[in-house]
């Protein structure tokens, strides 16, 4: 096959995945807090089970007027949305669902370094977004998401750079390739707190203080309608694919299952990320939001510790063992 074929083929089954599996975590989440929290809307749209509510949703936002703040910086405004969704769709070129190179669409050495790099431009896209909205709504909330976003990247970072210690690689396949069991007892504080702090990353509750709709109107989507504003709740949707994806090949092997890793590796890949945006919905259905203070107290007084003594703990580990 040539090289450029074969490259096609890669980035277009991504670019296929980048599309489809932020659906179905949406319709999940429609579906998971209707029964949590026992809504009949989302389960009405199409008879069955609500089937169509994602449908419905669609046609909603293609309808919609797409309007522009008169005093609104009008190009960065636009490029808003595209810079939110971008970053998530080259992270997902790196990340391997399966063993061996046929599984990912862009290997990297240093896979880790590259996504956590890539991730941290979400930030720029809420700034965007606040700035050039003349709303001081919007502002507020893009401030918030700085602040937030800034703090929280830190023992992000710090958790993944304990599970790269361990494995001693900074390629997302060698990392799931050197992931054993037991990986989940002494790496379990950097998963949670990789977790958690991705959870900030993309501002999922109970982490939505940049959105605050009680406080903010809608934070620094205010001013957004119709298509940019899916594009951003597409964004948020992909994010939670991208988080689970990374959570799982860090901490929870990856295509390591039960059997038939090299056969059926994207299959436990795939489940793992599901189970993980599950839990992603259930925070929202679970937590009340943490007011600005404590959302900050907990990045810097409980996360970014328990993360450097994490870091100590495996290097204790990987000099004794």
């Amino acid at each position: 096959m040539p090289v450029w074929l074969e490259v096609a083929i890669r980035v277009l089954t991504v670019f296929a995945a980048f599309l489809t599996l932020p659906l179905i975590v949406g319709q999940a989440e429609h579906k998971v807090m209707a029964h949590m929290q026992a809504r009949l809307g989302p389960m009405y749209a199409g008879g069955f089970h609500g089937w169509a509510q994602l449908v419905a949703d669609g046609v909603k936002f293609v309808q919609k007027e797409d309007l522009t703040p008169r005093a609104a910086d009008r190009t960065v405004f636009r490029l808003a949305p595209v810079v939110a969704l971008l970053p998530y769709l080259v992270v997902l070129l790196v990340i391997p669902v399966g063993p061996g190179p046929g599984f990912v669409a862009q290997p990297l050495d240093i896979g880790l370094f590259f996504v956590l790099a890539v991730v941290g431009i979400g930030v720029v896209a809420v700034l965007m977004a606040a700035w050039s909205s003349a709303n001081k709504y919007a502002l507020l909330g893009g401030l918030r998401a700085a602040a937030q976003l800034l703090g929280y990247e830190l023992p992000f970072v710090l958790a993944a750079a304990s599970v790269a210690m361990a494995a001693g690689t900074l390629s997302l396949s060698g990392i799931v390739e050197k992931w054993s069991p037991w990986w989940l007892l002494w790496q379990l504080p950097a998963l949670l707190i990789f977790f958690t702090a991705g959870l900030a990353e993309i501002r999922r509750p109970p982490f939505d203080m940049p959105i605050a709709d009680s406080e903010l109107v809608f934070g620094y989507l205010t001013e957004y309608t119709g298509l940019r504003f899916a594009f951003f709740l597409l964004a948020e949707y992909v994010g939670i694919v991208v988080i689970a994806a990374l959570t799982t090949v860090l901490f929870l092997g990856g295509w390591r299952g039960p059997f038939a890793d090299a056969e059926l590796g994207w299959l436990w890949t795939l489940l793992k990320v599901f189970a993980v945006s599950f839990v992603v919905i259930w925070f929202r259905v679970a937590y009340p939001r943490l007011r600005e203070d404590q959302l900050q107290r907990f990045c810097w007084l409980v996360l970014v510790p328990l993360a450097l003594l994490q870091l100590v703990l495996t290097a204790v580990v990987k000099v004794v063992w």
